[in-house]
């Protein structure tokens, strides 16, 4: 997990973010357990009740399931929900910005297709040199 935070978000909100990241990229799948509150807080020198809060926004979310004793855990289809849910976001509140921002650039889709083209290339090579 990232330490650096900003002063545009409150904290916990950062972390749940951070936590929907690592489930997205698979660092945390189905099942697994999240870090424990004690340790986050000691770490990256928080306050206990604001990891417990971020925490919990992912338990209201129905990302992550408490076991009593035992600690959170990403709960079964977590990755698929948020995945839906970043997808109607994404259309919903930034593309609309993204398609106006085209607009205003004059840019065509093949100049956009051409741009994704050569990034995926450089991607690819990229990966055969690693």
């Amino acid at each position: 997990m990232d330490p650096n935070w900003n002063d545009n978000q409150p904290i916990y909100r950062q972390l749940r973010d951070k936590v929907v990241a690592m489930i997205l990229e698979d660092v945390l799948k189905d099942g697994d357990a999240l870090p424990s509150v004690r340790n986050v807080a000691a770490e990256y020198r928080l306050n206990p009740l604001t990891v417990l809060k971020g925490y919990q926004e992912l338990v209201d979310d129905d990302l992550v399931e408490k076991k009593r004793g035992l600690g959170m855990f990403v709960t079964a289809g977590a990755k698929t929900k948020l995945l839906k849910n970043e997808r109607q976001r994404f259309l919903d509140q930034e593309w609309p910005l993204v398609v106006a921002s085209i607009d205003r650039l004059g840019l065509s889709l093949e100049d956009l297709m051409n741009k994704a083209d050569k990034k995926k290339a450089k991607a690819q090579a990229g990966d055969k040199e690693s």
